[in-house]
């Protein structure tokens, strides 16, 4: 079994997708565009940037998850990879609604 690690990486970004400017999260870890949602294929492990995709992550989905919130459910547009990420506090409402909507 494979030992997941965390590394805490908070840094601002340009969004590949929409071109937007991207802040710090601030109380944990920016992973995605909180304007279009879309993120980017870099991490096996949380933080640990060692996944050699660097695909597009598209946003396909979006769960409640009574632990976590809303839980976004991504597709690499590059190799088909399926990942799943917490939402977070500042991400454009309107967007997760409507990803509830979606199937996977």
């Amino acid at each position: 079994m494979q030992n997941k690690r965390f590394k805490e990486i908070d840094e601002e970004f340009v969004c590949d997708n929409c071109g937007k400017k991207v802040s710090k999260l601030g109380y944990s870890c920016r992973d995605h565009c909180p304007y279009c949602l879309y993120s980017k294929h870099v991490d096996k492990n949380p933080g640990d940037r060692a996944e050699a995709c660097h695909g597009d992550l598209e946003p396909i989905h979006v769960e409640p998850d009574s632990k976590k919130g809303y839980v976004i459910i991504y597709r690499c547009k590059k190799c088909g990879a399926i990942r799943r990420n917490k939402a977070a506090k500042d991400d454009n409402t309107d967007l997760l609604i409507k990803l509830t909507c979606n199937e996977i």
